[in-house]
């Protein structure tokens, strides 16, 4: 039973990144053009130069992808789990807000799920396990 546990944790973990990646960033830049462009200016509200942009989207989709198709499952998870952190101090720190609290605290909590799934992977019905 455990071994389906890590693989339906390494699928929800997954789907996070996977639609944000496709549909906030992909899908958002082919139907509004300056989707990329207003990025860019939003990272740059933070302090992050535009060429954090492509780099966010490649980690999103990349990520997440393998993560999802179990392929170097504790790399993807300990990457995705460092984007997972980066993304709630640097977005997130705004603590004084409700909101943003709860937007860190979730950031947070699948940072958590990540590191487990590295820590026990690999997971069930993963290309790591392909060979065994």
């Amino acid at each position: 039973m455990n071994k389906y546990l890590g693989f339906i944790a390494r699928i929800l973990l997954a789907q996070v990144y996977l639609i944000v990646g496709f549909y906030a960033h992909i899908y958002q830049s082919i139907t509004n053009p300056s989707f990329y462009d207003n990025f860019q200016i939003y990272l740059g509200v933070f302090g992050l130069p535009g060429i954090f942009a492509p780099l966010m989207i490649l980690v999103e989709i990349t990520g997440s992808v393998l993560l999802l198709l179990g392929w170097k499952t504790r790399l993807c998870a300990l990457l995705l789990a460092g984007y997972s952190l980066f993304i709630a101090l640097v977005f997130h720190h705004n603590l004084a807000n409700p909101q943003e609290m709860l937007s860190c605290l979730q950031y947070l909590a699948v940072t958590g799920g990540l590191l487990m799934i590295a820590s026990n992977s690999p997971t069930a019905y993963s290309l790591d396990n392909l060979g065994k």
